[in-house]
């Protein structure tokens, strides 16, 4: 690349010449990126050379990640932990790689993470794999839509032969129908093993979608009619899941809470029934937790997944129960949407976070690696749940940020 290429490239876009996108068919990713920070910085003042210091290859980025690459953007990475987590596919002390830009975030979590470690680690389990895609269909009335609900649940081999016949590594597990005036959705559902799978389930689904209209009524209108539902609150994914539905508890001995949390099991207790139940039930809200979107969000932004899907993995429902000689806590995420293959898990720093958890690339069984990610978040929502709820408990939340300078 050369700045004489750049520059170039940036005065035939203001000219008119080419459009932004069009920089890659006349020159490599990285000189097209150059060029679309030049012109960015004449037309608007801003100075761009740190958003060009990056370490990913442009044109793997180009080819699959993003548009209209211009650079990059960094965000401080850190880690909590080590947390002891025990699950199907989890098994040891992690270290738990986060990105945020929000002070004292890992602070708490990590004070959650030792309390949980101390207390012998928390357990987790992934209780139901399932991406969705939901394309919706035309029909005349109800009549005919009960009859395109009855070819389905007739022919579900019909729709999966075709519906694998698009990939090496998705199953289609199930066909859910909804029958709604003229219009019919079909819910299907894939275990995408590794990948969180969003690509995958599109190809396939559109595959079966042609077999629905070759022997049925039914006219295609969109691929997805949003009872997927994808990056959006709904609560259909909070009551039967999407992506993968993990768990994760945690027993926590009374001298440990004290010690630790500076509080008592009872006053956690009280503070998570009527802030995250009652609180969150009085809200209307779907998410009946303190702030697990944190705790998603952090490692989904260092660990390449799509963080619009924070969305889904908010739908998190936290229990506390004070007990004779301990604290019982858990959290529930009914829809959390992972992967350790695919997407931006190819990028350098997400795959060097993945290889922090030892998670990258496809496990042995297919979908373990991704499994295990998702409990290893779970036990991190359950210590940032337990971390925040004991510091309302103990009234040191405010405090806390002071001391830390947030």
């Amino acid at each position: 690349m050369s700045d004489h290429d750049a520059d170039a490239l940036a005065e035939r876009v203001r000219d008119g010449d080419l459009r932004l996108y069009e920089l890659e068919e006349h020159a490599d990713a990285e000189t097209a990126a150059a060029a679309r920070r030049r012109l960015l910085e004449r037309e608007t003042g801003a100075a761009l050379d740190v958003t060009g210091d990056y370490a990913f290859d442009p044109e793997a980025a180009a080819d699959s990640a993003i548009e209209n690459l211009v650079g990059g953007t960094q965000i401080p990475f850190g880690v909590a932990g080590p947390v002891a987590v025990e699950g199907d596919a989890a098994s040891e002390a992690y270290y738990l790689p986060m990105a945020t830009t929000e002070g004292a975030l890992l602070a708490s979590v990590n004070r959650g993470c030792s309390a949980i470690t101390a207390a012998g680690g928390a357990n987790a389990r992934v209780t139901k794999r399932g991406m969705t895609r939901a394309p919706v269909f035309r029909v005349a009335d109800v009549t005919e839509g009960a009859e395109v609900a009855r070819w389905v649940d007739e022919h579900f081999a019909d729709l999966k032969a075709a519906a694998e016949s698009t990939t090496d590594h998705g199953t289609l597990q199930e066909v859910t129908h909804y029958v709604v005036g003229d219009n019919v959705y079909l819910r299907f559902s894939y275990d995408t093993a590794d990948a969180m799978g969003m690509n995958m389930a599109t190809i396939a689904t559109g595959e079966a979608c042609e077999v629905v209209e070759a022997n049925t009524p039914a006219e295609l209108v969109a691929l997805s009619g949003n009872l997927c539902a994808d990056k959006k609150p709904a609560a259909i994914n909070a009551v039967e899941g999407r992506g993968r539905t993990v768990t994760a508890d945690v027993h926590i001995p009374r001298d440990v809470v004290e010690e630790r949390f500076k509080t008592t099991p009872e006053a956690i207790a009280e503070v998570n029934t009527r802030k995250n139940l009652v609180g969150s039930a009085k809200a209307g809200s779907l998410g009946f937790n303190a702030h697990a979107a944190n705790v998603v969000a952090a490692v989904f932004l260092a660990t390449g997944q799509d963080a619009a899907q924070v969305v889904e993995g908010s739908n998190c429902i936290t229990t506390v129960e004070a007990r004779e000689d301990e604290l019982y806590a858990s959290v529930n995420l009914a829809s959390l949407e992972v992967g350790t293959v695919g997407g931006g898990t190819k990028l350098p720093t997400q795959a060097e976070a993945l290889d922090v958890l030892g998670v990258r690339g496809g496990g042995d069984p297919a979908g373990s690696n991704a499994d295990e990610l998702a409990e290893v978040i779970a036990a991190g929502a359950l210590a940032g749940e337990l971390s925040l709820l004991a510091a309302l408990a103990s009234r040191h939340l405010s405090s806390a940020h002071e001391d830390l300078g947030r």
